[in-house]
């Protein structure tokens, strides 16, 4: 082959891809410009928009946290991105997400990525609209009124109180957390939920259901494509509920962070059972002592710890939403059709009406209470239209954890603070391994 063959050859081997590689990008550029609305005077907010079609969705996924840490502080508290094949508008601060979450049905509108539409299905709530969303949360709230939430109190405390009994009996000195807790709280969801009893005597059943549920939840948030090995295309969804979503997965994050956070902060925990020991919670002849909705709405500092916890680990990190008109916003655009995601761990990050921000400190929310005098500066359950239907119940389940582990155990982390990662549920990477024995019953 002659010298002229071989560089004709080199040129279409390695010059020719890398020109259409080049072509492509200038062109997905734009196309990322073009989707500005002449119309509008303010310019697209700051941010990169990342690979043709793919946009940063591999980035974000990958690196979850760290990646959005890079943005804020990149770009602020507004930046475009493209996520889950569309333009993204990603929004932090109590002003823009009240902005955003006030804005429901009038500027913007429900809109998850098409993964979680087609998985969880369009029928269930997050994914209604308008009249159809009002009515179906209505039916939905009948199941979380107070009333309702007192008969599910028997059952939650059965069911914590049996986990906490195996957790002490435990062959094994260490005890891996969170799938412990996503366990008992699958059990949880189940019976109270759906008003199905797993069966105690057959835990590899149960444990076959917990798994496909997980695979699930791990296919939420995945590249649109319907092809093999892609989330897509596992066949899921008929045993997809968005209550077990809600009711098992967000819940065993928070419960986990609760146990994380208390093994940290030992007077932390140490206040806790003086409030329970003043409301005769603790002594040992009362252990088994039954709760009531009355007894838990007194523990105020109980509930100070779980919100503290909500604020630094809230289990899901933000909401998707879709402009329905071309909006301003801190001095942007967001073009009309464009998705709006706006980010729960971020607002609570950047929030000016907390001090000393990692610090774990419950005693912040006693009074007064923060969310009064700034209520989209704490938002771990949303807010506006679409604040978490089953926010109560989250509530009251919570609260039952932490007294009956506050009452029954002392723990020791294996391994010290845990590193947390999105996958799209906020959880330990090494599953927080922890050490269990009883409370003695003197603090």
């Amino acid at each position: 082959m002659g010298f002229s063959a071989l560089v004709a050859s080199a040129l279409c081997t390695f010059l020719l891809p890398l020109l259409l590689f080049l072509a492509a990008v200038k062109l997905w550029d734009l196309y990322c410009v073009s989707g500005r609305d002449p119309s509008c005077p303010l310019p697209l907010p700051p941010g990169t928009m990342g690979l043709p079609f793919f946009g940063e969705t591999l980035q974000m996924v990958l690196q979850r946290r760290k990646f959005l840490q890079m943005k804020r502080k990149k770009y602020g508290f507004i930046y475009k991105t493209h996520l889950f094949g569309r333009p993204t508008v990603r929004v932090m601060g109590a002003e823009n997400v009240r902005h955003i979450l006030l804005g429901e049905h009038r500027l913007v509108s429900v809109q998850w990525p098409a993964s979680v539409r087609t998985i969880l299905g369009s029928g269930c709530l997050s994914n209604l609209h308008n009249g159809q969303h009002k009515h179906r949360k209505k039916v939905i709230m009948r199941a979380f009124s107070r009333d309702a939430l007192q008969h599910y109190v028997p059952v939650i405390q059965e069911e914590v109180s049996a986990c906490l009994e195996r957790w002490l009996g435990a062959a094994e000195p260490c005890l891996l957390v969170y799938p412990e807790v996503k366990r008992l709280m699958f059990r949880i969801a189940m019976r109270i939920l759906l008003g199905f009893q797993p069966r105690q005597a057959n835990p590899d059943g149960e444990q076959q259901l917990v798994e496909a549920f997980e695979e699930m939840i791990r296919n939420l948030f995945s590249l649109p494509i319907d092809v093999p090995f892609s989330g897509l295309y596992r066949e899921l969804k008929e045993s997809a509920t968005e209550l077990l979503f809600g009711g098992h997965e967000t819940t065993a994050s928070a419960a986990t962070s609760l146990v994380a956070f208390l093994g940290l902060h030992h007077d932390v925990l140490q206040k806790v059972r003086k409030e329970l020991q003043v409301k005769g919670l603790l002594c040992s002849h009362n252990q088994e002592k039954q709760l009531d909705m009355e007894v838990l709405e007194q523990l105020k500092y109980t509930g100070c710890v779980i919100k503290e916890t909500l604020r630094l680990s809230p289990p899901v990190p933000g909401g998707f939403r879709i402009a329905l008109k071309t909006l301003e916003l801190n001095g942007y655009q967001i073009p009309k059709g464009w998705n709006v995601i706006y980010s729960i761990c971020d607002t609570h990050d950047v929030a000016d009406l907390f001090t000393n921000k990692d610090e774990f400190n419950p005693d912040r929310f006693m009074s007064p209470s923060p969310e009064d005098s700034s209520r989209f500066s704490f938002i771990p359950f949303g807010g506006g239209l679409r604040s978490c239907v089953g926010k109560e119940f989250a509530k009251v389940l919570l609260k039952i954890f932490t007294v009956e582990l506050a009452r029954s155990c002392d723990w020791q982390l294996l391994n010290g603070p845990p590193t947390m990662k999105t996958g799209p549920i906020v959880y330990p990477v090494d599953n927080l391994p922890t050490k269990f024995i009883g409370f003695s019953g003197q603090i």
